[in-house]
């Protein structure tokens, strides 16, 4: 199989779940650097606006107003990217629905309703991307979560949900592999992310909802994708607590419950209500158009773990360089401990070397320009 993606800036990209958070900050940073987006959800008058804010900063843009659950969706975003932009390179499932709840709170049809959206609307577009791209070659990223791979109390409807985000699109990328199909398949896996997740969804607590800290700025999941998009990769975790969280739910799992058990239910309540009119979009569209959400204090906009994901070579140097500094300096506190034996020490440091600092690291430049400021 050889697979060759394009440059982004070349690429037509479909993202579903587009009017708001991690969606609209992917459709943003992808216009920025000269692709094509197609920008999918339920609310047509935050998708137009979002589509205008796009354009007139000069970027390309189209949207198509539909509930990823439909039966035709999948058709209808196909044949909509062809009439825009003449096909896609790159399909972004993005779109889900959530809750706070007890898992024996909730009702059936609302385990449906988060299974529809964020399980069936993601197997149904891979799919139809499957299909499209099976000649031509391109891209499907599918938006898990930590919660993948590790459950919580309250969020446990959609914890099940990303675990079967997670099966699928693992089982997907083999299969299209064992087929010999030029498609690369990607889980992007991001932590407690700063967009209106709470206040959109159906909320059974009896206070307002919020992420559970450490918080991540959605400008880094974005970043993932769009690099997801032009470089084959099996899948991004997207903040540093999110990967250790994982593999130690894999590693200690009865101890991460009962830390999870302690700790975790009043992590996930605030006393601040949600913004007028986009509580509960569970059923119905809501109040839309927003990147960020409340989360308030402080709110990570570096993630070191996702940089060493996309470059593993950056991640070995930086280890193989702070690895050499320990040595040079050891090494110098040996000898200078040597010389304190021999004689006295005159004053001059000339033989404590080899201590790092930070000119040793060559500064990198991000691939992608933010959009945080340009759109704010």
């Amino acid at each position: 199989m050889t697979l060759a993606l394009k440059p982004l800036a070349q690429q037509s990209i479909v993202i579903t779940g587009a009017s708001s958070g991690i969606g609209l900050a992917t459709a943003r940073r992808a216009a920025e650097v000269g692709a094509k987006v197609l920008l999918v959800a339920r609310n047509e008058e935050a998708l137009k606006e979002a589509v205008h804010q796009i354009v007139v900063r000069g970027g390309r843009a189209a949207y198509l107003a539909v509930d990823v659950a439909d039966d035709d969706a999948p058709a209808r975003i196909s044949e909509r990217a062809v009439e825009a932009f003449g096909g896609f390179d790159t399909w972004v499932n993005n779109a889900a629905a959530a809750t706070y709840a007890r898992l024996t709170d909730m009702t059936i049809d609302e385990y449906r309703r988060l299974f529809d959206v964020g399980f069936f609307g993601t197997v149904t577009g891979s799919l139809e991307a499957a299909r499209q791209l099976r000649d031509k070659g391109g891209a499907i990223i599918n938006v898990g979560s930590v919660l993948s791979e590790r459950a919580v109390p309250l969020q446990g409807g959609y914890s099940s949900m990303k675990h079967a985000v997670r099966g699928f699109t693992d089982a997907l990328r083999m299969e299209l592999e064992m087929d010999g199909a030029p498609i690369s398949v990607t889980l992007i896996k991001p932590n407690g992310i700063d967009t209106p997740y709470p206040e959109h969804a159906r909320n059974k607590m009896d206070e307002p909802a919020r992420i559970p800290p450490i918080v991540y700025d959605p400008e880094l999941v974005a970043k993932a994708i769009c690099f997801a998009a032009e470089n084959q990769k099996r899948e991004l975790t997207v903040g540093g607590q999110g990967l250790l969280v994982s593999k130690l739910g894999n590693a200690m799992p009865r101890t991460i419950d009962r830390f999870m058990e302690a700790v975790f239910e009043p992590l996930q309540k605030t006393d601040k209500p949600p913004r007028p009119g986009m509580s509960d979009n569970l059923f119905e569209a809501r109040e839309d158009g927003h990147v960020h959400g409340q989360a308030g204090g402080y709110v990570r906009k570096t993630s070191l773990a996702l940089e060493a994901q996309m470059r593993p070579w950056a991640a070995a140097a930086l280890v193989g360089g702070a690895a050499a500094a320990l040595t040079a300096l050891v090494a110098g506190v040996r000898r200078s401990g040597e010389a304190d034996r021999q004689e006295p020490r005159t004053g001059r440091d000339d033989d404590f070397v080899g201590i790092a600092d930070e000119n040793m690291i060559p500064a990198t430049k991000p691939d992608y320009p933010s959009a945080t400021d340009r759109y704010a």
